[in-house]
């Protein structure tokens, strides 16, 4: 490693005095000069069951409501049941626990996110709406509330196309991206069909009309290919253009502010993993530095991801969520490198730092690097060398490190659902 880099990004550090929100926020504070200007800060994660993730999200997000104005959550999750959710931490409607497994995703089924729900909500209590936090899920997948708003609607308002609706469009409420794909898209053209019908019935459908977008979208991801001779044809690349587009919805409102949750592979800047176009890409490209991208790392400990192959298990949704382990990264990776310059818990802003920094500064900083990435799934055994490669300059604006590791809490499990 060069020294020349480990001081710099010494000099950089700041130091996190704790991970758990309900502190006080002396050391975040040099985050106020960094995200002047910034409308959207994407909070990423390199695994989707890392419990202390979770909670320096918590705390990043009370920052930045109770000192930058933030207004907004947007989360890689449901934008169906994202309502459910919204009306919880808004008005206290429905149980916590229950809108939070409505989302559809059991990697946001924890002790950890349902904290953050709770906050939001007390956060709330006696303010008026616009002083508000909302909640706001960004992903056509799990689909399932918008159909059946479309169908209470459609019995009232076209009962002769209500039937027919859920006979065809029925299936996206469970259908995974991909499951179908289908290079003729009936199921994406029926569902442009609906938002078309709905659009014609005019003022009284404007209700149902972002359900009936959310269809369009899930119903294209359902019919697409997973693998495609242009990485931005994939079911990948539409499904991070779609939460983009859902997230530009709400900032279409000039006064929010979004803290935005998801994967180190959607908020990245540039294309995940050298291929595919990256949700951040696009928020990059249509809001330039009103756009922060702060990926999140890890040093040593353990997640929880769902068990693949290779293994005698079952690959895909129904196979086990199991803790995986991991030792310290490998000396060329960049969660290495920060832990070379600070071992502990910290913070490294990239977004004009450098501007005086010595050329092996900015050589490193756009250089490729492996650093380690976990989705929902992990491959039983060889997931200890899975890592991608990442420009820093290119893709973050600045980097967390969190030393240790270990698995998200989950709540029990629903009687039904993923």
């Amino acid at each position: 490693m060069s020294d020349e880099v480990t001081a710099w990004l010494a000099r950089s550090v700041l130091p996190l005095t704790r991970l758990t929100a309900g502190a006080p926020t002396d050391d975040l504070r040099p985050l106020k000069d960094v995200l002047g200007g910034v409308r959207i800060v994407g909070m990423g994660e390199a695994t989707h069951g890392t419990r202390e993730f979770f909670q320096l999200k918590h705390r990043l997000l009370e920052f930045l409501v109770t000192e930058l104005g933030f207004s907004v959550l947007a989360m890689e999750a449901s934008a169906s049941a994202g309502e459910a959710v919204d009306a919880y931490v808004r008005r206290g409607t429905g149980d916590g626990a229950e809108v939070l497994a409505g989302l559809g995703f059991w990697t946001w089924r924890t002790q950890e996110v349902l904290a953050l729900l709770e906050w939001m909500r007390a956060y709330n209590r006696g303010r008026p709406k616009d002083e508000q936090v909302g909640f706001v899920g960004i992903d056509p997948q799990q689909c399932g509330a918008s159909l059946a708003a479309i169908d209470a609607f459609l019995r009232g308002a076209a009962p002769d196309r209500a039937a027919g609706m859920h006979e065809v469009l029925g299936v996206l409420a469970k259908a995974y991206p991909g499951s179908r794909p289908d290079p003729q898209r009936r199921l994406a053209h029926e569902a442009e069909d609906l938002l078309k019908l709905l659009h014609e019935l005019g003022p009284e459908a404007a209700d149902v009309l972002r359900h009936a977008r959310i269809l369009a979208q899930a119903a294209d991801l359902v019919t697409r290919e997973r693998r495609h001779t242009d990485p931005g044809q994939t079911v990948f690349a539409a499904r991070d253009r779609h939460m983009a587009d859902n997230l530009g919805r709400v900032l279409d409102d000039p006064s929010a502010k979004v803290a935005l949750w998801a994967h180190n592979g959607h908020i990245t800047k540039s294309r995940h993993d050298g291929a595919v176009p990256a949700l951040g890409q696009h928020l990059s490209e249509r809001y330039g530095d009103a756009y922060y991208a702060l990926g999140l790392l890890f040093g040593a400990g353990s997640f929880r991801a769902r068990r693949l192959w290779p293994g005698p298990w079952t690959r895909g949704p129904s196979a086990a969520v199991v803790t995986h382990r991991l030792g310290p990264a490998r000396s060329t990776t960049l969660e290495a490198r920060l832990a070379a310059a600070h071992p502990g818990d910290h913070l490294v802003n990239l977004r004009g730092a450098a501007t005086d920094a010595p050329q092996a500064v900015h050589a490193w900083l756009d250089t490729r690097h492996r650093t380690r990435s976990f989705g929902a799934g992990a491959p039983l055994w060889t997931y200890r060398f899975n890592t991608i490669s990442v420009t820093p300059a290119d893709e973050y604006d600045g980097l967390a490190y969190i030393a240790s590791a270990s698995g998200s809490r989950p709540l029990p499990a629903p009687a039904t659902g993923q």
